[in-house]
């Protein structure tokens, strides 16, 4: 890929190709616009860069290690495998990394009340964190599906000071909760900043939870430099918005030799309804703010998702995934639910290491990838949430029963 070409998108216009952009009520352009203009004038603020980093450091725990797992590299037999340890973060996922900077964003616009939408819970979670931590009341917009699979992120969320509000409509999982979210900004634009997880909706979100989420791929840069001299062959993450994935891959998109696979979710398999793989059954259309891959019917009516992970149960995907993947940039495959299980636990057996069952989807696709790669190459893999939350859920789905 050409430096100018990934240096400089997206454009003015919030466009990456023919993605993304701004669809939205004209009562959201105005606040978009001001979050736009902030958050360009924080980018070249020395002082706003010091505070984040500072928070970075000292509150979130960064950097976080690049593991070299070596029972895993063994028994696949192939490439050497590395883990950026995302889920080593406070609160347990890359998710702080973005809502630290949108929170100290909010502060400079003279916010007072912040809102989120959350999937898996660990955003909503690291929103709730951010705002108590400034004192900013926080409403967390969650479907009610994912309140049950998630209970014990509603926990963290209420003890953190959060009101956590289930939403019912539609399949009452994330889409649905970013309606809700979307609904109470339009309502309340004056004091309130929308803490958006990941990288998609309006321009200009996806460009900034990039920007906020690229340090991840910064470290993991000097990092593998430091430990092997060189860069990786190739990189994996899970894809459900994006971020995790767009974070890891934008500090490496100049470099030709840096293979990059995003993983979906291809929950029971490749048919309507039954997975969340935008790639693989998806089309061009419109959906919460941007143009990108969504899942939908031949009359453009948005499909039901699944997937084991509630936070790549989602009918859309970042729009500089589409157009990376359009660019042939980024290869995009995907693990079903029983794939995403039996890497959850190979990891949890070999590394002493229970991940999200987000970042299982990735090993999956590592578990494919390292056999048919010599000794000689490296693999990073982005761990990127940690999988205390999903303890209950996987251990029904294996089933794990409890001693008597």
């Amino acid at each position: 890929m050409n430096t100018a070409v990934a240096e400089n998108l997206p454009d003015a216009q919030g466009h990456f190709g023919p993605y993304g952009g701004r669809y939205v009520p004209e009562t959201l352009m105005h606040p978009l616009q001001e979050l736009e203009a902030e958050y360009f004038r924080a980018q070249h603020d020395p002082e706003f860069q010091r505070e984040l980093s500072y928070y970075l450091t000292e509150f979130v725990g960064r950097p976080t290690p690049l593991y070299f797992a070596e029972r895993l590299t063994k028994d696949l037999g192939g490439a050497k495998i590395y883990l950026k340890r995302e889920d080593l973060n406070h609160t347990g996922a890359h998710k702080i990394n973005n809502a630290m900077g949108q929170i100290l964003l909010a502060k400079r616009m003279g916010k007072t009340r912040i809102i989120a939408e959350t999937g898996a819970g660990q955003h909503g979670v690291a929103t709730a964190t951010v705002a108590a931590m400034f004192g900013l009341k926080c409403v967390i917009y969650m479907g009610a599906v994912d309140c049950e699979r998630q209970m014990l992120n509603v926990y963290r969320m209420k003890m953190l000071g959060a009101e956590v509000v289930p939403v019912h409509a539609g399949q009452k999982t994330l889409k649905e909760a970013v309606n809700e979210a979307m609904r109470d900004w339009v309502t309340n634009i004056r004091g309130t900043h929308y803490i958006l997880g990941t990288a998609y909706g309006a321009h200009p979100y996806p460009v900034m939870v990039r920007n906020f989420q690229r340090v991840i791929g910064d470290e993991a840069r000097a990092q593998i430099l430091e430990k092997e001299k060189r860069l990786p062959d190739l990189l994996i993450a899970c894809v459900g918005g994006g971020s995790n994935a767009i974070g890891l891959f934008y500090p490496f998109l100049d470099d030709p030799s840096v293979r990059m696979i995003g993983v979906e979710a291809g929950g029971l398999g490749i048919q309507p309804e039954q997975h969340a793989a935008r790639f693989h059954g998806g089309s061009l259309g419109v959906l919460q703010g941007t143009r990108s891959y969504i899942l939908q019917d031949d009359f453009g009516q948005i499909q039901l998702t699944h997937s084991v992970s509630a936070g790549l149960d989602y009918a859309a995907v970042g729009p500089e995934h589409a157009f990376l993947h359009d660019a042939k940039r980024v290869a995009y495959t995907y693990a079903t639910d029983d794939q995403a299980l039996e890497a959850f636990m190979k990891l949890a057996r070999l590394e002493g290491i229970i991940p999200a069952l987000e970042s299982a989807h990735a090993i999956a696709e590592c578990i494919v990838q390292a056999p048919k790669l010599g000794k000689d190459k490296i693999i990073i893999v982005n761990l990127s949430g940690r999988g205390d939350k999903d303890v209950a859920q996987a251990a029904d789905k294996i089933g794990l029963q409890m001693p008597k």
